[in-house]
């Protein structure tokens, strides 16, 4: 059950919120005022922040910035009078989720909340931003794949270049989207993000490019689009792949022309807009399936960067176990001890199907779990002890083919196993194998798809 924390000053608003939610199946918490809901963070596992901005001791909008600093995965939602609305779309700018105005439609407010649930289920943040001290870019890692990668930003970050992240699925697309504004001369401006798949078909154009009042049935007022927000800034179009081919011509117009109209709008808005874009579809392949416009795609594509999966950058693995071991336990308000050298041996063996998210979620499960502030080797899930029984590659089979093959094989094989067992344990219900493995269930899906998987799976 999603957690949804109301934050008000008035007690009858925090009522009928609370009571409205109750009946939509969340589980509410309630704050009157921003410190109040800072405590709350410390104890809870929220999903979405619902708050209004005039509130004595720490406000909204001072809770929003302290939101965004210490809680980045959590979508704000303001609630606004009529009359400080310009104040909210500041807010948006300064990473706010959305907002409402009071007297507001319970049908409007519950639709935002669950499209920010979805955004955050969806993975809209894939890796939480490290701290200043934490790595070049705020990205922990130092093979050879990621000091590439370091230099692909620098190299591209000073330009107005369209950028375009490829990789699996909890790979860290978004952060690095982030690096290369922070690096660009556009980092003290907005940095908007959007996720195409998280949003419906039908609610894609308004998100994008905005509305005038009365443009559709419930319009009650004119409002900004996400281009519109990030003028002057970056826009961070996350899984570009599921964008709809209606709205795909009208990107690639707005790409071309730095120029949009509101829905229901006739007056042009110019723009100056950074573009960077992620997916984890191979999406020349969805050019040649018709899926995607062949046009727009080289038009994204100038500058690609695609990062590795975990299992690729094994060297990078146990300074992320330490940094999450570090992060988490903060979190979670425990003194754990260092890992042994042999879990953590275990741990960069393992090929992490759900990548850095994965081992994340692993950490923080370990972390809860651990007895006298320990962690020790009987903890470690069922699935990684078992991945790491499979035999090892034989001297046949080293003398038959390239060193990078074989490994690259034998990753496979273990992960294809690992997938085959936990459906089996799941009684193939392909989402609690995903919830199992760490993984998102489109993830799992491609995963079983390549392995040839999918026969006998259920849907569920």
């Amino acid at each position: 059950m999603h957690r949804i924390l109301i934050v008000d000053d008035e007690l009858n608003m925090r009522l009928v919120i609370k009571a409205m939610l109750t009946k939509a199946g969340y589980d509410v918490f309630v704050a009157e005022d921003g410190l109040k809901a800072i405590g709350i963070l410390k104890e809870a596992d929220i999903s979405v922040i619902v708050t209004d901005l005039k509130m004595p001791r720490l406000d909204g909008m001072g809770l929003l910035e302290r939101v965004t600093k210490e809680y980045p995965a959590i979508p704000v939602i303001i609630i606004t009078a009529y009359g400080t609305v310009t104040t909210a779309v500041g807010a948006l700018k300064n990473g706010a989720f959305d907002y409402v105005t009071k007297p507001f439609d319970q049908d409007d407010l519950r639709n935002i909340i669950k499209k920010a649930v979805r955004t955050r289920d969806l993975n809209q943040k894939e890796v939480i931003w490290a701290s200043e001290e934490i790595e070049r870019y705020g990205i922990v890692g130092a093979s050879t794949s990621m000091l590439e990668i370091y230099e692909s930003i620098r190299q591209v970050a000073p330009a107005n270049t369209a950028v375009l992240i490829t990789g699996e699925t909890g790979t860290g697309k978004e952060l690095i989207a982030q690096a290369i504004h922070k690096s660009s001369p556009r980092k003290d401006n907005p940095f908007i993000k959007i996720n195409c798949g998280a949003i419906t078909e039908h609610l894609v154009e308004s998100e994008l490019f905005g509305y005038e009042k009365g443009a559709f049935t419930g319009a009650a007022m004119t409002k900004p689009g996400r281009f519109e927000l990030a003028h002057s800034g970056t826009l961070f179009l996350d899984e570009i792949g599921d964008l709809p081919r209606d709205m795909q011509v009208k990107l690639l117009h707005v790409l071309q022309n730095q120029e949009f109209e509101r829905v229901g709008g006739l007056k042009t808005i110019k723009i100056d807009v950074r573009i960077i874009t992620a997916t984890n579809k191979n999406l020349q392949q969805e050019v040649r399936e018709g899926r995607f416009r062949e046009d727009l795609f080289y038009r994204l594509n100038v500058f690609p960067i695609h990062l590795p999966p975990l299992r690729e950058r094994q060297d990078d693995i146990i300074p992320l176990v330490d940094y999450f071991l570090e992060r988490n336990s903060q979190k979670l308000g425990k003194s754990i001890q260092p890992m042994a050298d042999e879990i953590k041996e275990i741990f960069r063996q393992y090929p992490w199907p759900g990548n850095i998210r994965e081992l994340d979620n692993m950490i923080e499960r370990l972390i809860l779990m651990a007895k006298d502030n320990r962690i020790d080797a009987a903890d470690i899930p069922e699935e990684i002890r078992y991945s790491m029984e499979i035999s090892p590659l034989s001297p046949e089979a080293l003398s038959e083919k390239p060193l990078k093959n074989l490994v690259k094989d034998h990753t496979e094989d273990v992960e294809r196993q690992l997938i085959i067992k936990i459906l089996e344990e799941c009684g193939q219900n392909v989402t609690k194998t995903a919830q199992q493995l760490g993984c998102s269930r489109k993830g799992l899906q491609l995963k079983m798809i390549k392995y040839g998987l999918r026969k006998d799976a259920l849907t569920g």
